[in-house]
């Protein structure tokens, strides 16, 4: 059982203008497969072209990202919601909120944010939550919609102990990045160090987010989730190869793959 990349945007123009190579390198590096996230419906789109090109290798989840939310209209919503009955869509997601960059009005992200949730609810599929600087409004929004002890998680965790914790006590879970392998990581390093084991999935967030000992390489690529791995199974004092099934099992469950 190799390496499953949770979350990557392959479809991006550094990654999808040398595709080959990136699954090419993902195949010697052990990474079986790999979850790109559509953000919009063209986007989406062509995570699903890349899907049905690569059967193997790739699956997708997709949603509006909050970044696009004031681009958002009803017949946009009722799209991306035909785009889920594609048999390569394993997720919903990534949606939810963002308050750093605000490049959406925040009652307009909720707004996107809360018609999402309507159209998940009655589906089975597990939610991939973007969350920044919005954790109180994202909790109570989730909750609301009834999506408390439902297959949700919060991806690119970057967050506190507490913050962690009360994700954990609506039965969600967090996953981790090349982030967590950072020198001045170290609080992330506590939370991923005790974390249980049969919750823990990890992502690249290709092509951002470069783990140590490339981040100076541009751009990350699913390939580097073994150096994200290894250094997770040596935080936690685990053999590699154990670590690397347990997180494909995880994540196998998790997007039933």
């Amino acid at each position: 059982m190799g390496l499953i990349d949770s979350h990557a945007h392959l479809t991006y123009p550094e990654l999808h203008d040398q595709i080959e190579g990136v699954l090419g390198r993902c195949a010697e590096g052990g990474v079986d497969q790999v979850i790109t996230v559509g953000m919009d419906l063209a986007d989406t789109q062509a995570a699903l072209a890349l899907a049905e090109r690569y059967p193997r290798e790739v699956r997708v989840a997709a949603a509006f990202h909050p970044h696009e939310a004031g681009r958002v209209a009803d017949n946009d919503l009722t799209a991306m919601t035909d785009l889920w009955e594609h048999p390569k869509l394993v997720g919903l997601g990534e949606m939810g909120l963002d308050y750093h960059y605000e490049f959406a009005d925040r009652s307009v992200q909720q707004v996107v944010f809360a018609r999402q949730l309507e159209l998940a609810g009655p589906r089975h599929e597990p939610l991939v939550i973007h969350s920044r600087e919005a954790l109180e409004d994202t909790i109570r929004m989730l909750t609301e919609h009834g999506f408390r002890d439902r297959a949700v998680v919060f991806h690119c965790f970057t967050g506190t102990a507490e913050e962690a914790a009360r994700i954990a006590e609506h039965g969600w879970r967090i996953s981790f990045t090349g982030i967590v392998t950072f020198r001045k990581s170290q609080w992330l390093q506590d939370i991923a160090r005790s974390y249980p084991a049969d919750r823990l999935m990890i992502e690249t967030d290709a092509p951002f987010l470069s783990p140590e000992p490339v981040r100076s390489k541009r751009p990350n690529e699913p390939a580097y989730i073994a150096h994200t791995a290894r250094f997770l199974a040596d935080l936690r004092g685990e053999d590699f190869n154990s670590f690397v099934e347990q997180t494909a099992r995880n994540t196998r469950a998790f997007f039933g793959l």
